[in-house]
């Protein structure tokens, strides 16, 4: 195993490298890892960064797929939000497949979750254009039936990792900002987010990078 340290614009030169050799086809690139680590940032960076290049690419995220708030509660599983089960994983893989195969300039939507709503917004964004998709989400490389195919869509995923400790702060101020009681967000983050993070911590060796946000930077870990 190797490690270097790396900004933003140096992994999206790698993306862009590599989408110039995917035979005109659009390029996915899945940033995987547990709630709390900065996914939502990296793949935004990314995007922006790839963008700035010269080459179009959006963020493609995971979160869309939630099942509504209303499905949740009315099977019991409000309380679990978050964890593998409450998404409609397979609505996630037919449209990763759709972003895949489809020809650059087709249309193809793409749900995006709402913090403020608490529930996801169907085909609120449109890829067309779009060279490069930054596949964002926490379970993409779980090996569980439905969600074991995700992988087979993206052509690398990197996991970004974080310390426990850290993800737990983070997630409890996120829930704070989303209007829970103290109490309830606790409950929440013990309850459903930390193991929801442990169970996606033991995906990271299937991932083709490792990354850790440090000063300056990431440090990477080639696992394979």
């Amino acid at each position: 195993m190797t490690t270097e340290v790396t900004g933003t614009g140096e992994l999206a030169a790698r993306i862009v490298r590599a989408a110039e050799d995917a035979g005109g086809r659009r390029y996915l690139v899945g940033v995987a890892g547990p709630p709390g680590a900065g996914k939502s940032t990296l793949a935004q960076g990314l995007a922006d960064a790839v963008r700035r290049s010269g080459v179009p690419a959006e963020v493609a995220g995971m979160d869309g797929f939630h099942l509504s708030s209303a499905v949740l509660r009315d099977s019991g599983a409000l309380g679990r939000k978050g964890q593998p089960d409450t998404f409609d994983v397979a609505s996630f893989v037919a449209r990763l497949r759709r972003l895949r195969d489809s020809a650059i300039g087709v249309p193809v939507p793409w749900p995006v979750y709402d913090r403020a709503r608490h529930d996801p917004v169907p085909d609120a964004v449109t890829f067309g254009g779009e060279r490069v998709a930054i596949v964002e989400g926490n379970y993409l490389l779980l090996d569980r039936p439905g969600w074991r195919e995700v992988r087979g869509y993206l052509d690398e995923v990197w996991y970004l990792d974080a310390e426990e400790t850290v993800i737990e702060q983070r997630l409890r101020r996120r829930h704070l900002r989303g209007g829970k009681t103290p109490d309830r967000a606790q409950a929440m983050v013990a309850g459903s987010d930390l193991p929801n993070a442990r169970l996606i911590a033991q995906t990271a060796d299937r991932a083709d990078l490792v990354l850790r946000a440090v000063p300056g930077g990431y440090r990477i870990h080639h696992p394979r």
